[in-house]
């Protein structure tokens, strides 16, 4: 007798040594992000696993769908284009309803090729998905590397291969839904092959899992609470390889990077041992970081650390299982501050037992810690968390709450004691409370006095001043002093040390007021340190020419002509100066640049 599941397999004529397409796709979420950079690309294990299927000879390709809402014929033509064997789609929550929509197109337009589920999203609700939504065949359950080539290659060398053979999935059996035997942990990650071998990518993991228990994450289920470390030269050399693609930030995902300190101290050596030219941002716990790991990362190009705060309010963190203290924040945000880093917070409010008067302790603890960054968010329940566990308990509520076409539950919206309109109050008053007090965290900075550590010291407050008048706080009107702001950060910043950005920055706010004057003197001096600056030469030419030194301004154009901005301030310097057989055969010159 042929099985349900078996019959996906013979039709898509996986027989003998034939290789294995597959397309592994990044989803689409039902609602637009805030925040979203973490999230529009795709995550680190669908590299992970095309990686490995790669190394042992199947075609893989990684669909970044994020982006594809609303256009089902395009996503039908790119299927099409591809053709592949299998779909492999991975969900977390907010991108559930986006896979199952995918699905539903590939099993349309490919009913012999299997379509397979992955990710956390997948892993904690597989009975519900494989009950509800017959478009999903196999679910891999939690770390999918081995899972996913046993399957395949299973599948593949036996034409008709048994799914119940194969550890770690979910599958119909007989039209229901079952598991089979959970496969262990990868013991060694650094098996596993680079996929920055195969992949260009900037969201980067060095381990995998975290030792706590927050009531609001899935990592303690789907990581049972385990922490496994790739080495430092695996991970630095997968840094290398993408540093040589032309990669030169990277976002640490990991959950806790500071966690083994030799370790982190070893990768930061090997990342200054090779003369890395890479900036990167991490997270860390406030718990474990210390003055000799701010210095060795700062010192390896970090420029950002995110902390997990959650509450001011002992009580909320306690009711989140958040174990930290206020000292220990506050520490930890002194540190990152003080070694040239961004300290940055997540906020949780609208949780269990969240009033007015958390919100005080909350606002107390941001003027205390000073954050130059922060995200607020409110509480959700997802899937495989404490809080999910107790919703269900509390509400009678099962899986199929999911049936509805949400992302997430709202934890007020569960709470007799919350509304909406109280909790956007909340987060209002968050957010006033960063925002205003914002320009003062940035000015009343304590920065450590070692001279290898100037040139660092530099960079991060003209960074810090891009980010008040060009970058994404230039955008909030909440912020007071915006330019004000900048200027200190400027200002402070070629104190202790020569940095482009600065002058540059410093330079275009006195242009905006009109002080070309200062502006020159400060362009030439900058000029001094950076004399093959089209962008500093180029602020420079402006000043003159706002001065009426239309002849200076055009030897100055003239001398850096690879950048189209200098090239249209010189045709129009020459023009005025009635040099119009120049300004034509600069103007050829221009097409040729845009062409190029």
């Amino acid at each position: 007798m042929v099985l349900e599941h078996e019959k996906f397999f013979i039709k898509s004529g996986f027989t003998g040594y034939c290789l294995v397409k597959i397309a592994f796709i990044n989803p689409y979420c039902l609602e637009p992000r805030i925040q979203d950079y973490d999230i529009r690309v795709p995550p680190i294990g669908l590299h992970y696993l095309a990686a490995l299927l790669k190394e042992k000879g199947h075609d893989c390709k990684i669909l970044n769908w994020y982006s594809m809402k609303g256009q089902d014929s395009s996503m039908e033509e790119e299927l099409k284009r591809i053709s592949p064997d299998v779909t492999a789609i991975s969900i977390l929550h907010a991108n559930r309803w986006g896979g199952l929509d995918i699905a539903r197109i590939s099993k349309r337009l490919l009913p012999e090729a299997p379509v397979i589920f992955g990710g956390p999203g997948a892993t904690f609700l597989w009975e519900h998905l494989l009950t509800h939504f017959p478009e999903i065949d196999a679910i891999v359950m939690g770390e999918g590397e081995e899972t996913l080539l046993e399957l395949v290659q299973s599948v593949k060398k036996q034409g008709l291969g048994a799914l119940g053979k194969v550890r770690g999935i979910a599958y119909r059996e007989k039209g229901k839904p079952v598991r089979t035997e959970t496969r262990p942990f990868i013991s060694d990650l650094d098996r596993l092959p680079d996929p920055a071998r195969f992949f260009t990518f900037q969201h980067v993991i060095s381990s995998r899992g975290c030792p706590w228990n927050c009531a609001f994450c899935g990592s303690p289920r789907i990581w049972k609470r385990k922490v496994r470390f790739h080495s430092a030269e695996y991970f630095v050399n997968q840094l290398e390889r993408l540093n040589k693609k032309g990669i030169n930030f990277f976002y640490v995902s990991d959950d806790t990077f500071t966690l083994k300190k030799d370790r982190v101290i070893s990768i930061c050596n090997k990342i200054i041992e090779r003369r890395l030219q890479i900036e990167w941002a991490a997270i860390s716990r406030v718990n474990i970081m210390d003055e000799e790991i701010a210095y060795w990362m700062r010192r390896a190009g970090c420029t950002q650390i995110s902390y997990g705060v959650e509450s001011g309010s002992p009580k909320i963190r306690k009711a989140l299982n958040k174990t930290i203290k206020d000292q220990e924040i506050q520490r930890a945000f002194e540190i990152t501050r003080a070694y040239g880093m961004m300290p940055r917070a997540y906020f949780i409010y609208g949780s269990p037992g969240e009033n007015n008067k958390t919100i005080d302790e909350s606002i107390r603890l941001i003027k205390r810690i000073k954050p130059l960054g922060a995200i607020f968010y409110i509480l959700d329940i997802f899937p495989g968390t404490k809080l999910y566990e107790d919703f269900k308990k509390r509400t009678g509520q099962g899986d199929d709450v999911w049936l509805n076409r949400i992302e997430d539950i709202m934890y007020f919206q569960t709470d007799e004691r919350l509304n909406e309109d109280k909790v956007l109050k909340f987060g209002k008053r968050l957010r006033k409370a960063f925002y205003s007090n914002l320009p003062a965290f940035s000015l009343d900075m304590k920065l450590k006095d070692l001279p290898e550590l100037a040139p660092y010291h530099a960079s991060f407050l003209s960074r810090l001043g891009m980010t008040f008048v060009f970058g994404d706080y230039g955008k909030i009107e909440e912020i007071p002093n915006k330019s004000r702001t900048a200027e200190a950060l400027f200002e402070r910043a070629l104190s202790f040390f020569p940095d482009h950005r600065a002058y540059l920055g410093l330079a275009i706010l006195f242009q905006k007021k009109a002080k070309h004057s200062e502006a020159i003197r400060l362009l030439e001096e900058g000029l001094k340190h950076f004399p093959d600056s089209p962008d500093l030469s180029g602020c420079l030419g402006v000043s003159l020419m706002s001065l009426g030194e239309l002849a200076k301004a055009l030897d100055i154009f003239m001398k850096h002509d690879s950048s189209l901005q200098n090239l249209r301030y010189a045709i129009h310097c020459a023009r005025s100066l009635g040099k119009n057989s120049l300004a034509s055969s600069l103007e050829e010159r221009m097409k040729k640049l845009g062409k190029n």
